[in-house]
Formats: C-alpha cells, sequence, structure tokens
C-alpha cells in the first residue's frame, strides 16, 4: 500500500480480482447430467457470490455464470460450495449453473439473484499530532454508513469503533509514536456490511525534550542532545538564522551541526519524525556562535615608537583582544571593549598581529594575521675614521631592519650622497674647510627609509696652503709665505733634505726657518691644521741653502811675494774665491781646488784674506775674514866677518819693519845657529870650525816661532890661515831650497 509521510495519506486499497472461463460446449451422445438447484447465492466479499447447491451425480464440474445484464461471468468449480470472482461490488447479478460430466453439460439451473456487497472503503490515514490519527476515504457505492475500528498492532490496549456516515474520523487520546491496525467497512441500507480495510498507521512521535546545546568555537560547531522520543525513527536538528540555515539528522539522540556562521545569532530546534511523520519543532532557545574576527585592521606607527592598531566592529563581539608579537619572540597584548590598542614598537622590528572578539561562546575564529614591520633604527655610533680635506669615511654598527644605507652630507647646496649595504662610508670630492651636515639613513625595503635618523656636522681638514715665496734674509733666515682660505688654522712649513727636518709654524700666512744647515737642498712644503685635521701638503718648493764655508784655512808663505791659502772642501761648494786685501792693494784667487797661490805679496804688511764658497747654481757663502801678516822681507847685505880662529859675525841690513831673526850656517862639520837679541842685525856663532864651506841663512822669524825658509842662501868659505879678523871669503850666492 502506498504510503505518504508528513501529513500525507495512506490508502488502503481491497482489490477484486476476477475470471473468466469459457466453456466449450460438448456433444455426446452420452447423456447430459442433471441441472443442479442452486439452494443458495450469496455474497461476502464485494468482487464474488458464492453458491451453494446439491450435488449431482455423474457431474465432474460445475458452470458458475454471473449476469449483470451488461457482461456474464463464468466460473468453473470442482463442487459445490463455488465462488464467481470479478464481479462488481454492490451488484444485482443472476446466478445460474451447470452441471458437467463426461457426456456433456446440464441446461442452466433456476437462476438466483444475488447482490454483490459494498466494496472496502479505500483509505487514507494519518497521523496529525502525536496522540491522534485521521483516517479519510471516499464515499462507496450504495453505502448509507461506516464502520471504523482501531486497536494497537500489537494487540495490547483497548480497541476503539465508531460508526459514522461522514467520509472521515479521527481517533484522539492516543498514544504517540504507537503503531496502531485502523479496519473500516461500509454498509448498505439493509445494514449489510461490504468489504472491510484494513491499515497499519503510527502516530508521529512528540517533540523530544531535555534539549541540551553546546558550542565548540574553535570549530563552529554546535553539539545537539535530547531524551529520546517514543516511536521517532530520525530527529532533525535545525539551526535557523536570518541569513542561514543549517541542520543535522540522526537516528540517536544527539546531533552536531557543523559550519556554522561567526557572529550570529541562531534558533536551534529539534523535531522527531517517523513514518507518521514529524513531531512538533521542539526549541532549545537561541544560539549565538562566537564572533566574527574583526575586519579592516589598520596599523599606523605615529609618531615612531607607537603602534596603533584600529579595526571594524564586530556582530556579537563583547570585547577585543589584539595580540601584537615580535620577530624576536615578543608578545603583548591589549584587552579592550573599544575598536583601537596601542603598542609601544622598537625599530627594525617585524611585528605580527591578529585581533579576535570574545563573547559568552569564546573566541573568534582566527583572521589574517597582519605584519607590520617599524622602520629600520637608525645608526647611532657613527664614527668618522678619517677626515680628510675631500673625503670623510666614516663607520657604524649595522643596525635592526637595515637592508641599506644612505649617507647624505649636506652643506649649502652642495649635497653628496652614498648607498651601501655595509655600515660604512666614504664620501669624497667634499669641499675643505666646510661644515657639513651629515645624515646616516637607513632603508628598508619593506618601510622605506627612516627620515628621523638624527644629524651630525663634521668640518672637513682644512684647504692646503699655497706657497707664494721663499725668501732668505741677511741674517739668513729663511722666510716662508703662503696663501690660504681657511678659517682659524694653524700652519705648519716643513723644509725636509738629506740633513733633516725642520719647521716653523703660524697662524698667519708667514712663518720664519732658522738654523738651516748649510749646502743643503731641502723640499719645502706646507699644511693647514684645524680641529677637523691636518690638509694635504701644498706643492712642494725647493730651497738651496748656501755652500757650507771651508773649514781649516791655512795661510802659507812660499816666497816672499807668494802666499798659498788652503782650506777643507765646503759641502755643495763647487768653486771658491780668495781675497788678500791690503791698503796698498788686492789680490784674488778663483779655483774649484782646495788652495790657491796668491803673488805679489809686499813682505811686512797687513793683510785681510777672505774666502767665498760658491755652489753650482750660483749661491755664495761669505766665509772667512782672517787677518794676515805677511813675513818680514829677508835681509839684505848679508856677510860673515871673522872673530877670531873659530867664531863667525854675521852681519845684515833689516828690512822694513821689525823682526826677529835666525842665522844657520850649513857645513860638512855641522849645522850651526845663532839667534841675534831683539833689535839686533848681526848675531855670532863661535866655536865653528875653520876650512869649511858655509851656507848661510839669515830668515825672518814668524810670530809663531816658524822660520821662513825662503830668504837666499849664500856661500862663504873659513879659511884657517891669514889674519883672525877680517872678511870671510864669499864664495857664492845658493838659491834658496
Amino acid at each position: 500500500m502506498p504510503n505518504r509521510m508528513a501529513g500525507g495519506w495512506k490508502k488502503c486499497l481491497f482489490l477484486i480480482g476476477f475470471s473468466l472461463i469459457c466453456l466449450k460446449p460438448v456433444v455426446s451422445a452420452k447423456t447430459a447430467p442433471q441441472i443442479p438447484t442452486i439452494d443458495q447465492a450469496y455474497s461476502k466479499i464485494s468482487n464474488s457470490i458464492t453458491v451453494e447447491w446439491a450435488t449431482v451425480p455423474g457431474a465432474t464440474s460445475y458452470l458458475l455464470t454471473a449476469e449483470d445484464g451488461d457482461t456474464v461471468i463464468e466460473t468453473m468449480v470442482a463442487n459445490s460450495p463455488g465462488t464467481v470472482t470479478g464481479l462488481k461490488a454492490a451488484t444485482l447479478y443472476q446466478i445460474t449453473i451447470r452441471s458437467i460430466s463426461a457426456a456433456g453439460r446440464s441446461q442452466a439451473s433456476p437462476p438466483k439473484q444475488a447482490k454483490t456487497v459494498l466494496a472496502a472503503p479505500i483509505l487514507e490515514v494519518s497521523s496529525p499530532s502525536p496522540d491522534s490519527i485521521l483516517v479519510q476515504w471516499e464515499a462507496v457505492y450504495m453505502a448509507i454508513g461506516f464502520s471504523v475500528s482501531i486497536m494497537q498492532a500489537n494487540g495490547l490496549g483497548r480497541i476503539w469503533k465508531e460508526n459514522t456516515t461522514n467520509t472521515s474520523l479521527t481517533f484522539s487520546s492516543l498514544d504517540a509514536g504507537t503503531l496502531y491496525t485502523i479496519k473500516a467497512y461500509a454498509w448498505n441500507a439493509n445494514g449489510i456490511p461490504g468489504d472491510d480495510s484494513t491499515c497499519n498507521q503510527r502516530t508521529s512521535p512528540r517533540a523530544p525534550a531535555n534539549i541540551q546545546v553546546s558550542f565548540d568555537s574553535g570549530a563552529l560547531k554546535a553539539s545537539v542532545s535530547w531524551t529520546p522520543t517514543e516511536g521517532a525513527f530520525n530527529y532533525t536538528v535545525m539551526a535557523l538564522s536570518g541569513s542561514s540555515e543549517r541542520s543535522c539528522s540522526t537516528t540517536f539522540s544527539s546531533c552536531s551541526i557543523s559550519s556554522l556562521q561567526c557572529g550570529t545569532e541562531y534558533l536551534i530546534s529539534v523535531l522527531a519524525s517517523n513514518d507518521a511523520g514529524s513531531s512538533k519543532s521542539s526549541s532549545a532557545g537561541t544560539l549565538k556562535t562566537v564572533a566574527c574576527a574583526p575586519g579592516r585592521v589598520m596599523i599606523q606607527e605615529d609618531p615612531p615608537g607607537h603602534l596603533s592598531v584600529a579595526w571594524s566592529n564586530v556582530d556579537l563581539g563583547d570585547y577585543y583582544v589584539a595580540f601584537v608579537k615580535s620577530d624576536d619572540g615578543w608578545e603583548v597584548h591589549c584587552n579592550t571593549s573599544t575598536t583601537q590598542c596601542s603598542f609601544l614598537s622598537e625599530c627594525g622590528f617585524t611585528y605580527f598581529i591578529s585581533v579576535f572578539a570574545y563573547n559568552k561562546a569564546g573566541q573568534s575564529p582566527l583572521g589574517d594575521v597582519f605584519n607590520y614591520t617599524t622602520a629600520p633604527c637608525c645608526p647611532s655610533d657613527i664614527n668618522p675614521v678619517l677626515v680628510s680635506s675631500e673625503r670623510v669615511e666614516m663607520v657604524w654598527s649595522p643596525v635592526r631592519g637595515a637592508e641599506l644605507y644612505e649617507t647624505k652630507a649636506v652643506a649649502g647646496s652642495n649635497v653628496v650622497e652614498c648607498n651601501d649595504t655595509a655600515p660604512a662610508c666614504t664620501l669624497s670630492a667634499l669641499e675643505c674647510d666646510t661644515k657639513y651636515s651629515i645624515t646616516v639613513y637607513s632603508f628598508s625595503e619593506v618601510r622605506g627609509i627612516n627620515m628621523s635618523c638624527r644629524s651630525r656636522f663634521i668640518t672637513t681638514g682644512p684647504c692646503s696652503p699655497e706657497i707664494i715665496s721663499i725668501s732668505k734674509d741677511a741674517f739668513s733666515m729663511i722666510h716662508v709665505h703662503w696663501r690660504s682660505t681657511n678659517d682659524d688654522a694653524t700652519y705648519t712649513v716643513t723644509a725636509q733634505g738629506e740633513k733633516g727636518l725642520y719647521q716653523c709654524s703660524s697662524t698667519g700666512e708667514s712663518c720664519t726657518l732658522g738654523d738651516l744647515p748649510c749646502g743643503s737642498v731641502f723640499s719645502v712644503t706646507a699644511v693647514a691644521e684645524t680641529q677637523a685635521g691636518w690638509s694635504l701638503p701644498s706643492y712642494s718648493m725647493p730651497l738651496e741653502t748656501v755652500p757650507c764655508c771651508p773649514t781649516g784655512m791655512t795661510v802659507t808663505q812660499v816666497t816672499q811675494s807668494v802666499i798659498n791659502v788652503s782650506w777643507a772642501i765646503g759641502m755643495a761648494a763647487q768653486t771658491y774665491v780668495t781675497v788678500l786685501e791690503s791698503h796698498i792693494g788686492q789680490s784674488k784667487c778663483h779655483t774649484h781646488q782646495s788652495h790657491c797661490l796668491l803673488g805679489c805679496i809686499t813682505c811686512g804688511i797687513n793683510y785681510t784674506v777672505a774666502l767665498k764658497a760658491i755652489s753650482a747654481t750660483g749661491l755664495t757663502a761669505d766665509c772667512t775674514y782672517q787677518s794676515y801678516s805677511s813675513n818680514a822681507c829677508c835681509p839684505l847685505g848679508v856677510k860673515l866677518y871673522r872673530l877670531g880662529p873659530n867664531g863667525i859675525r854675521i852681519y845684515w841690513q833689516a828690512s822694513r819693519g821689525s823682526a826677529n831673526y835666525s842665522t844657520d850656517l850649513y857645513g860638512s862639520k855641522g849645522i850651526f845657529t845663532c839667534t841675534p837679541s831683539a833689535g839686533l842685525s848681526f848675531c855670532d856663532v863661535t866655536e865653528i870650525p875653520c876650512g869649511d864651506v858655509y851656507t848661510v841663512v839669515v830668515s825672518p822669524v814668524a810670530e809663531t816661532g816658524l822660520k821662513l825658509t825662503f830668504c837666499p842662501k849664500k856661500i862663504y868659505s873659513v879659511t884657517c890661515s891669514g889674519s883672525t879678523l877680517g872678511m870671510v871669503i864669499y864664495r857664492g850666492k845658493r838659491n834658496a831650497e
């Protein structure tokens, strides 16, 4: 029987079958069997009539015929009673019977009328409520009333029976969720009942009770449980909101609804169902899910070091918690009922920020995790390792978050930059003696340049001075003059050569070098010094000092009119000029040797001897001024007189000027010397052997006691015969040796 759930109808159908048997006439020579006589014909089923008759001897079967004026239905049966089926309900039929044997069949019996009973009502049953069953049917032909009964299918309990002339009937006060058997039939005007219909129908279950709801905020899942309901085959849990619907079905007493939406208020209900339909929904009240993760999160760092996090308000959010975690593991959070939090931040960190909304259901799902990288830190320990006139080298410690450093030096309109990934920079092509504002900016690809880095002022080294001139005064002092544009600079001039290094300093534009050694070549440079450091040296200028004066000048009289001046060679001197000068004249000698002969000397005169040393470049050193007195002139008229057998007097005429003399007699038997007393022009030599030839020299004696050797020598013969007095014989003159 078809079944319709949830308030639908169940139809109970009574099927009536029929059979049609066609008999073929049999022609036999034998005698046909007797005609049966119908005792009675009646109908108990709406599609059949049962016929009873007396048995005909020899009959092997019987043919029953039912006619209603429109149709003829025949049925072959073996014996009495027999039933003709396939008939119409509540229809009057003419019933006849024939007996059949091997000899043939008999004539039809006298007819007997019989009427089929009423058809069974076709029931439609449902359970509109847990304690009732509604039975409905269509009108039955020729029926004037109906009887309907109900009882539990298991046979327990009482039986309800109702008669009605309507086509529907409701049984109430039934047990919920219980299977009942319903039987119904119609009767006609004679009170004869027709076929009955039987159906089973279960009452719908009651709504579940004791509903419990628990919420899993992490999984956005609601678990619902209840007390089982009698007769329920299945349970359906519904979660309804204004924008969504979720459900779950189960045969057990609990069920979980997943994929609930955050920030939504659901109405939770449970209904039980069976083949009769569903119960009313049993409401468990409302369920508020966790709020959705806040959206439109905005992160700002203003001012630096203060991180502001703001977000949009969300439905069902009672309060919010913002979590901030840095990439070094440090974490902090803020609990607020507003939509904004502020945090202290540090430069060069990446912060991971998440915001959760909270209510009684718990924590909102994890939304987007935002990361915010603060500006890279500014270098703080900038150390200028080299500051020159046009270059500044700086180093600093690497700072957090910096991927690149941009160094900028600004002085008016002059801007110099350098970019490098290393924590160092060399700024070149700077202007000397200039104060620059130097800033090292840190840069990251995410945040860009940190423009809050502080500047520091560095003044470049002073400009190099330009030496204009080098001069020498009468006191052999070297004066160096220069030009410079530095402010508050001290200048140092350095003369450097093989003999060493000499310096002078000044805050002006000149200074004096003294005590430079003679005969030296120097390279002269000037540098400027300020608090910023030293300038580069100026271009050098050469400086040559006068040659060194010779040492140990010696004047030696070679002859009476010639002197020899000699000296030790002086450093850097290439030639020398010797000048001998007196009141009566001058004598000069220019030579590259270390001595010089000067002639035309007048004996017994005071001279001044001057020596000049001259370098290859013509620098002259006036070296020595020395007094020199020429030796006394050699005496004239030297004569020898005998003073006895063994004595000799040497006599001479003194030259101009006062002088001391020494007399020497050189003979084969010895050398005899006499020195006269001061002022005398003779001297006596006693005990001189006679008979010998003597070389006699009378020489002036210099103040140093040196006996001059250039005076002429005379030869005398001293004989032993003759007078003991008188002149000694002059034998001739001998050149001075």
